[in-house]
């Protein structure tokens, strides 16, 4: 019998390399694919997945206990806990300020820039700057955050069809990154990512967050919209050959099937293992499905998912 052929598939294109950090601090870079996820034998996969641990400029009110416990005393300090999440492997760091947003403390550009400041200080990794999600103040506190972290090459987020001037703007004042969210649909990717680049800012410094859906939450809706940003891209579309964000453990841990202690069936298990299970499970689809970068928070869901890449990579 004749030896069977296995066939390989082979990509005109390749997503573009991007670079976070440098000029004196720890630099990572991702993207490079020429194949589909993890599929080295058709094309080259340069650059493992990274996964950014989030740190938040407060402490936050609305975490699972468990998360909390992991995370002790450093949660009163965003220095302190990136040097812990550092410690737990972090590839970089993913800053939120929570505080600024309107409905809550309502801080402004000092505190930002403090928050930013410290943290820049207390590590050398990498910097990811998320503003509080409401696009005034985004513009308000990031535009103040750009401006003390120039030269940084920190990533500034999110910029958003409504606000992507101010953002894109500031990135290019600073010489920093930014990442481009859109909601679940392919073209709303391309077409953001299409205004950012005609304001100037260079592709290789865009990632792009497709909006990131938790295990039964959106997960297989958001899977199927990477999966065709991927495929675009490595058939030769220029603007989807961007690197890909998710945030994934704010979405897995804001369910209730990741958190729910109480008032759950028992065969639900506990609640504890779930949660660290929740973001798990979310974070290994979505590397499936192309992510170059996954934002998470339980630690032992880092480990966990850092040895499926491992695993993945064939390290």
């Amino acid at each position: 019998m004749p030896p069977v052929e296995i066939p390989v598939e082979k990509w005109p294109g390749k997503v573009r390399e991007v670079t976070i950090g440098g000029n004196g601090r720890k630099s990572v870079t991702v993207g490079g694919e020429s194949a589909l996820p993890f599929l080295s034998f058709e094309g080259q996969i340069p650059n493992r997945p990274r996964i950014a641990i989030e740190v938040v400029d407060m402490v936050p009110e609305d975490w699972a206990d468990n998360l909390v416990q992991a995370w002790g005393d450093a949660m009163k300090s965003p220095a302190a806990w990136a040097k812990k999440a550092a410690e737990y492997g972090a590839d970089l760091i993913c800053l939120s300020l929570d505080s600024a947003h309107p409905d809550g403390p309502n801080t402004g550009p000092k505190e930002a820039v403090e928050s930013v400041t410290s943290v820049l200080e207390a590590v050398d990794l990498p910097l990811i700057v998320l503003g509080p999600g409401v696009a005034d103040k985004d513009n308000e506190v990031l535009t103040a955050v750009a401006d003390a972290a120039s030269g940084q090459r920190i990533v500034l987020g999110f910029c958003e069809e409504k606000n992507y001037r101010t953002i894109v703007a500031a990135a290019l004042a600073g010489g920093h990154l930014v990442i481009a969210k859109t909601p679940i649909e392919i073209n709303l990717a391309k077409q953001l990512n299409i205004l950012v680049s005609d304001m100037g800012l260079p592709p290789d410094r865009i990632l792009m967050d497709p909006t990131t859906g938790a295990l039964g939450y959106g997960l297989e809706y958001v899977y199927s919209v990477m999966e065709r940003l991927r495929l675009a891209a490595l058939q030769g579309d220029s603007m989807t050959q961007i690197p890909i964000i998710n945030i994934a453990g704010k979405e897995a841990w804001r369910q209730k099937e990741a958190k729910a202690a109480q008032g759950v069936p028992d065969f639900w298990g506990d609640a504890a293992r779930r949660g660290i299970l929740w973001e798990e499970i979310t974070a290994s689809e979505l590397l499936l499905a192309g992510s170059d970068i996954l934002v998470m928070r339980h630690p032992e869901a880092v480990q966990k998912v850092k040895a499926t890449i491992d695993s993945l990579m064939g390290s």
